[in-house]
Formats: C-alpha cells, sequence, structure tokens
C-alpha cells in the first residue's frame, strides 16, 4: 500500500492547474505544487462518481491540467538517454507524445483512489540565480507508518516558466525507472518495437 498511495501522491501534483499557466513564470515552484494540489484535489472530490464512470472525461482533465507544468521533451530526453540521438525525428515525436499519454493515464486513474492523505510541503529557500530546484514534499501515512517523500525537479526554461522534468518516489527517480525498462525494450525490439508495444499498451488500458 505505501508504494500505491506514493503514486497517488505523485499524480496530485503531475496535474497542476491549466489554468495558471500564464503564472507559472511568476510563481515558485512550491507554490505551483501546493496550489495545484489543493485545486486537483476539490476536483476530484466533485467529480469522483463521473469519472469513475467515465475515464475518458478523467483523461480529459488530466490532460488539461498537467501539460503546462511539464517538460514532457526534456523528461524523454532523460528516459531514452542514447537511444534518443539515435532515433529518428519521427520516432522521437512519437515517443513524446506516448510517454505523456502513458503518465496521464497511470496517474489520472490512481487518483480516483485518493482518500484525504495529508500532503505535507516542505520549504524551499528560492535564490534569484537559481534555475534548477528540487520541491520536497511528503504523503503522511497512518498507522504510525512512515511518510513517503515525493520530490520534484524543477528548471527554469527559456521562457522564465519553471517545468518539472523528474519526480522522485521514496528515493526512486521516475525518469531512472523509465530509462531502464525502455533501454531493455529498445535493445531487444529496436526503437519502432517499443513505440508498438506503448502504442498496444495504450490501446488495451482504453478497452
Amino acid at each position: 500500500m505505501k508504494r500505491f498511495f506514493a503514486v497517488v501522491a505523485v499524480a496530485l501534483l503531475l496535474l497542476g492547474g491549466a489554468a495558471r499557466a500564464d503564472n507559472a513564470a511568476v510563481s515558485a515552484p512550491d507554490e505551483l505544487v501546493h496550489k495545484a494540489t489543493d485545486e486537483i484535489l476539490a476536483t476530484i472530490k466533485a467529480n469522483r462518481d463521473a469519472y469513475a464512470k467515465d475515464h475518458g472525461k478523467l483523461y480529459k482533465m488530466a490532460e488539461e491540467k498537467v501539460l503546462p507544468h511539464f517538460d514532457f521533451v526534456r523528461m524523454s530526453q532523460w528516459v531514452l538517454g542514447l537511444n534518443w540521438r539515435k532515433a529518428t525525428p519521427e520516432q522521437r515525436g512519437r515517443f513524446v507524445a506516448q510517454f505523456r499519454d502513458l503518465l496521464v493515464r497511470t496517474y489520472s486513474t490512481a487518483l480516483l483512489n485518493y482518500t484525504d492523505q495529508q500532503i505535507i510541503y516542505r520549504p524551499l529557500t528560492l535564490q534569484p540565480a537559481d534555475e534548477d530546484v528540487l520541491v520536497k514534499t511528503e504523503v503522511k501515512q497512518s498507522g504510525g507508518e512512515p511518510n513517503i517523500p515525493i520530490n520534484y525537479s524543477f528548471y527554469k526554461n527559456k521562457e522564465g516558466a519553471w517545468k518539472v522534468y523528474d519526480v522522485t518516489i521514496d528515493g526512486v527517480s521516475l525518469v531512472t525507472n523509465y530509462r531502464s525498462v525502455y533501454a531493455s525494450k529498445v535493445k531487444d525490439q529496436g526503437m519502432d518495437g517499443l513505440l508498438a508495444s506503448m502504442l498496444e499498451s495504450a490501446k488495451e488500458s482504453r478497452k
């Protein structure tokens, strides 16, 4: 259960409010995390039954709220590593789209099982010259279990907006985790084989 709630906690940030996209350049990363979490929890509570009946609506909500705060191109580059350099522009574009779709489907579905665990926000000291920061949060557990640390890696892009490029769950990096999985698949199946398997998984999950 510990791992499950960690995934849920990640989703709370992944679905940051799209309505704040215009403010991303001026809002500090920790403020984005806190405000986005409050917004998405309210949305889930108000529409839980509708989302449970129609996952299409859930995915749509997730897509609208997650995309402004994540740099999926940078994440994809890190996930694929050397295989990104070897991939064609067409393969890169397909991977970014499918990887984004995978994360939206995975974490938005987990949100339906969120049951009001407390999110603890650790203070962030942001310096004017900072361009890469780590926002630390924890999911408080019941029954005396240790809290689950959830850390979000942000960088400031050329437009001055803060974007997430990695999430670390209880010491495990999302990017590193997928990198090991996909590196093995590319080695065995090639880049086109990996893309085909990702597309097939997406189709199966939407049935």
